[in-house]
């Protein structure tokens, strides 16, 4: 089996969410370091880290959103949840066209038309080529006329998504779940929505999926197990098989 990292290194240059005014933000990542082999530890090196819930490669827990506020927090989530096969879908070509591209629900039923039914407890990974911005703050969140303009989903997507009992998650390239415009839609950003408020779970800022098949690959998500946390950053891995073999 081949190990793939899925995550975004996390560092004060990681790209994060910017809500608008009057929300309130989360502090990006930091590291401030208590000793580095000198006085104040001179055998080892240590630090403490600052950052938001919802920062680099993460999870949004049900309890995130208020369709889930009744939901499981992310030390709730069962480990059962975070571990499944991965459906990865590549609409990179459509999105370099359009960075507002909304993938709707004849997209993903085509998609299954053609390889076959979502396995049970999969986590479907949708590709857009969008990691490969994540060099750049401004090129990652893509604002400009007012808004952001990165690729997500319709609301009839996220819903039917959201209703489908095989699927754990989904996880995406861009910042959140959601597309960039996603205010503008009914229900506001429903991939939070819909998703969180069917014990479902987000999963952001991945990275290499150019390098799994579309099918065969096992994903496993590794968040911290944070009591009352509503997300976490979390390290992901997929375990793709070196022969070839289950992958399609």
């Amino acid at each position: 089996m081949n190990v793939v990292d899925l995550t975004t290194p996390l560092s004060a240059a990681t790209p994060t969410l910017e809500l608008p005014d009057p929300f309130v933000n989360l502090i990006d990542f930091s590291i401030d370091y208590q000793s580095e082999y000198d006085d104040r530890g001179p055998f080892w090196k240590h630090a403490n880290i600052h950052t938001g819930e919802h920062i680099g490669t993460h999870i949004d827990a049900p309890v995130h959103w208020i369709s889930g506020r009744g939901g499981k927090d992310v030390s709730e989530i069962e480990p059962t949840r975070l571990v499944g096969p991965a459906v990865v879908i590549d609409f990179s070509e459509r999105a370099a066209d359009d960075p507002d591209l909304l993938i709707d629900v004849s997209d993903i039923a085509s998609w299954e038309s053609a390889n076959g039914a979502f396995p049970d407890n999969c986590w479907l990974l949708v590709r857009t080529g969008w990691d490969s911005r994540g060099h750049d703050r401004n090129e990652f969140l893509n604002k400009y006329d007012g808004g952001s303009h990165t690729p997500g989903f319709t609301a009839e997507c996220a819903q039917w998504l959201a209703e489908r009992d095989e699927i754990s998650g989904v996880g995406v390239e861009t910042v959140g779940i959601d597309a960039g415009g996603a205010a503008s839609l009914e229900p506001a950003f429903p991939m939070h929505y819909h998703l969180l408020g069917h014990d479902k779970y987000g999963l952001t800022s991945l990275k290499n999926l150019q390098r799994l098949p579309s099918q065969g690959a096992v994903i496993v998500v590794a968040p911290l197990p944070i009591e009352g946390g509503t997300g976490s950053p979390a390290r992901v891995f997929a375990f793709v098989d070196s022969t070839g073999g289950g992958a399609r």
